[in-house]
């Protein structure tokens, strides 16, 4: 006998609310939309942008919606509001649901940032607030960070909830700075400033607050063609956090077929006649 099955639920909450946590959220909890070729990917969950299952499915859908999207050629992710980045994972639905979701949740997030990480175009963080726990974990699988002076604080405190950064962060954090530091923050729980961020280098620039949107996206168009080979942007990302988790040799064999793509692109028919002509190229992105 043939077993009917069901079609899955178009309830986006079910599985949440199957585990006995209620979200309450009429709007989508990631917003995407472009403006002159930037994706701008919105995590909206207030008060504080926590994520729980749901956004970072929401998140992935995006992810990939962005990855085949040819109008954005680079990528900005920043909070809702002006208070929090992310606070991270909504600590109230890992208290309500049990170790089994919780294992499946961790799961899927790391399968999110990594398609985040490995999506071959640039993605930058706008820490408009406060960075912390996951959100901070969000925040490293991006490419480039940028924050927004005094607007918040950024660490790793899980320590103090007993548990650890499960997000990427221990094995991010740790790939970023060197073994002792990371450590170190990650055991002491304490947060710091966007300043003493920058010093570490977790984070790349620091912006003044009064235009700090705008110039975010000023800095973020430049990645946009006719500015920059947007491919090109992308494949040397791609080339960095692919090669930087394989052997040098390896690392060699992805940076000659990103350099092989290119070859083929019309940007890179564009740049070397320009070159050549001595002229200034307009790129297309293709």
């Amino acid at each position: 006998m043939t077993q009917a099955i069901e079609a899955p639920s178009t309830d986006r909450y079910a599985s949440t609310r199957a585990n006995g946590y209620e979200i309450n959220s009429e709007g989508p909890l990631v917003e995407y939309r472009v403006e002159g070729g930037v994706g701008i990917i919105e995590l909206n969950y207030a008060p504080a942008n926590c994520y729980t299952h749901e956004m970072m499915r929401e998140l992935d859908e995006i992810i990939l919606q962005a990855r085949m999207d040819s109008e954005a050629h680079v990528l900005v992710m920043r909070g809702k509001g002006d208070k929090f980045f992310s606070a991270g994972a909504d600590i109230k639905m890992l208290q309500s649901v049990n170790p089994r979701f919780k294992y499946y949740f961790c799961l899927h997030a790391n399968e999110t940032l990594n398609r985040l990480e490995q999506t071959p175009k640039l993605i930058i963080a706008a820490l408009n607030g406060h960075t912390v726990g996951g959100g901070l974990e969000i925040a490293l699988a991006c490419d480039i960070r940028i924050a927004k002076r005094d607007a918040g604080r950024m660490g790793l405190p899980e320590v103090g909830l007993g548990v650890l950064p499960g997000t990427g962060g221990t094995q991010r954090m740790a790939r970023m700075l060197d073994k002792a530091t990371a450590i170190a923050l990650m055991v002491e729980g304490r947060t710091f400033s966007f300043e003493e961020a920058k010093d570490m280098k977790l984070v790349n620039y620091i912006f003044e607050g009064d235009d700090y949107w705008e110039q975010v996206l000023d800095y973020a168009r430049q990645f946009c063609p006719p500015n920059k080979a947007s491919k090109a942007v992308g494949m040397i990302k791609r080339s960095v956090q692919s090669g930087a988790e394989v052997d040098f040799n390896s690392g060699l064999a992805i940076e000659r077929e990103m350099q092989q793509q290119l070859f083929q692109s019309d940007d890179a028919k564009l740049g070397i006649g320009a070159y050549l002509n001595k002229t200034i190229a307009n790129f297309t992105g293709k």
